[in-house]
C-alpha cells in the first residue's frame, strides 16, 4: 500500500501562495537534496486543477528543465477535480465526482501505489485530503520569511491535529518538518 505525502514550501506566517516569489533565496544543494530524495520515493503525483492547469501547460514544453520535467511528465499524474472534463497531459487520470466518489477512488488509488503519491502544492486539496483521513505525510520545507499575504496552508480550517515525525534544520535557516496526523497509529 502507498502513502499520500504533501510537500509545502512555507513561510514563517504560513503562506504557500507563490513561492517563486520568496523561496529562491532560500534554496540550497541540501534543500535540493531533500526535495530529490522525495522524488526517489514517489511512484504516482496528485494535484488540484489549478496546479494541474499550470504545470500541464509549463512542464508538456519545457521538459529539458533540471530533471523535473522529463521526472514530472512520465511518473503517473492523478488530477482532483469536480470541473475538468477531460485530462490530456500523458499519463494522467481524472479523479473526480461526489466527494464520497473522490474519497474512494483516492483511497483505491493509493491501495494499489507501490510507493509515495507525491502532493505539491494544492493547499485546497491537502485540506480535503486531511479531512478524509487520506493524507499519511505532510512535509513542510518552512522558510524563515514572513510573507504578509498569500494563501494559507490552513487558511479557514478547523482544528487539525497533528504528530511530529521528524525536524532537521537545513541550511539558510529551513526547517524541514515531517507531520502526520495525530490519529494514525506509530509506524
Amino acid at each position: 500500500m502507498g502513502r499520500i505525502v504533501s510537500n509545502f514550501f512555507i513561510s514563517l506566517d504560513g503562506v504557500v501562495e507563490s513561492p517563486d516569489q520568496w523561496h529562491f533565496d532560500y534554496f540550497s544543494d541540501e534543500m535540493g537534496a531533500v526535495i530529490g530524495s522525495g522524488m526517489a520515493t514517489c511512484a504516482g503525483f496528485l494535484m488540484g486543477r489549478k496546479l494541474y492547469e499550470e504545470w500541464s501547460a509549463y512542464w508538456t514544453t519545457n521538459t529539458d528543465d533540471d530533471g523535473f520535467g522529463p521526472f514530472i511528465n512520465a511518473i503517473p499524474k492523478y488530477v482532483v477535480s469536480t470541473t475538468l472534463t477531460e485530462a490530456t497531459w500523458h499519463n494522467t487520470t481524472l479523479v473526480t465526482g461526489t466527494p464520497e466518489e473522490i474519497q474512494t477512488q483516492l483511497s483505491e488509488i493509493r491501495a494499489s501505489a507501490d510507493g509515495d503519491i507525491g502532493v505539491s502544492g494544492s493547499a485546497t486539496l491537502v485540506r480535503s485530503l486531511l479531512a478524509m483521513g487520506l493524507l499519511d505525510t505532510l512535509a513542510l520545507l518552512v522558510h524563515p520569511v514572513a510573507v504578509g499575504s498569500g494563501d494559507r496552508l490552513f487558511q479557514d480550517s478547523p482544528k487539525i491535529p497533528l504528530r511530529l515525525l521528524s525536524s532537521t534544520t537545513i541550511e539558510h535557516g529551513v526547517l524541514h518538518l515531517e507531520y502526520t496526523p495525530a490519529e494514525q497509529p506509530q509506524p
